[in-house]
């Protein structure tokens, strides 16, 4: 199987594999306090700013409930868009966990903007009313698209004009930064950013991701709810060892560019394609294609053990097809030619 269906789906690099290897030997002191955490601290804080601080965490569910925890009152909220992951596809995990209530706007290819941010800044101070308190973008989006460094810098200058923080589910950043040819940096920390839900697992990890403050001030007591809400990793050193390797060098840059250039290929080859249309731009590592019905049908009937692939489920014949580290070139040819001989059918 070499599967579109999710870059989940990928198995762990060989470099990542190596780290947690070497940090097999031997015994280390638990729950981060071992030479492996300290190091992948010290590379956060070269990608993100000396002041950033970079706690570990299991999963990105994780890191995106305990950003707004750490952000967030109870009787807060937090600005989202209607596609966002934390609204659809963490089972109501920020709301039942953090206890924010998610404010959900719809938007154009899954992009806030300033405008539609300032238009959810309501009732402040009214005691009966949920207060905004976070805006959260995912980058890159739920639906493959990018903000640029200069999109992500004016929503911070509309967060903070409104006593708001700006928080990154960047469960895709490497994928972004790819894309734009930037560093980490230049899309959080430089452009305002306060927290950002860092993701390795879908770029060659195991398992993994940080949340990263760039306002280190909203990192007091982090320990504390990390532990509480079951994301501090007795055996860290595994977990940093990862994240260390991703970001060392440039791991985390490598594989985002292949996996975005394979979704680019993917996307060119089956463009003209009858009963094909791509419906979102294509910057990242994946393709959202409409589909026509009888088309769809053939390709899951025939290919879908060996090419697995999703519909997506808020519109009816859209579908999603993710490229990861590991997609090959031969990968996409074979898919693209599934697709010709079931449009031709």
């Amino acid at each position: 199987m070499s599967g579109f269906g999710s870059d989940n789906f990928a198995g762990v690099h060989p470099e990542v594999l190596e780290a947690i290897g070497r940090a097999n030997a031997g015994h280390a002191v638990a729950y981060g306090y071992d030479e492996w955490t300290a190091r992948a601290e010290a590379v956060f804080r070269r990608h993100f700013g000396e002041a950033a601080r970079a706690f570990p965490v299991f999963n990105g569910t994780g890191a995106n409930v305990l950003s707004l925890v750490a952000s967030c009152e109870p009787w807060q909220g937090a600005i989202c868009t209607e596609t966002a992951h934390m609204n659809v596809d963490e089972c109501g995990a920020p709301e039942r966990l953090a206890g924010v209530k998610l404010i959900p706007v719809a938007t154009e290819h899954g992009k806030l903007d300033p405008d539609s941010v300032a238009a959810r800044v309501t009732r402040v101070g009214d005691e009966h009313a949920v207060q905004p308190r976070v805006v959260t973008i995912s980058q890159a989006t739920e639906l493959g698209t990018v903000y640029t460094a200069a999109e992500i810098a004016a929503l911070a200058e509309t967060a903070h004009s409104h006593d708001l923080l700006l928080h990154v589910d960047g469960a895709r950043l490497a994928n972004a930064a790819a894309h734009l040819g930037t560093s980490l940096g230049a899309i959080t920390a430089e452009a305002g950013v306060d927290v950002v839900s860092f993701g390795g697992t879908k770029n060659g990890l195991l398992l993994g991701e940080a949340v990263v403050f760039c306002e280190p001030a909203l990192a007091e007591r982090f320990e504390f709810a990390r532990k509480q809400l079951g994301q501090l990793a007795s055996k860290m050193r595994f977990i940093s060892a990862q994240l260390e390797a991703l970001l060392e060098g440039d791991l985390w840059r490598r594989n985002a560019e292949h996996s975005n250039a394979m979704a680019a290929r993917l996307a060119a080859a089956v463009e003209g394609t009858d009963g094909v249309e791509i419906a979102h731009p294509v910057e990242a590592n994946t393709v959202f294609p409409r589909l026509r019905a009888d088309l769809a049908e053939r390709l899951l009937e025939r290919h879908g053990a060996e090419f697995p692939f999703y519909p997506w489920p808020s519109e009816p014949g859209l579908y999603r097809w993710m490229c990861a580290w590991d997609t090959t070139p031969e990968d996409v040819e074979r898919f693209a030619a599934a697709v010709a001989e079931a449009a031709a059918d």
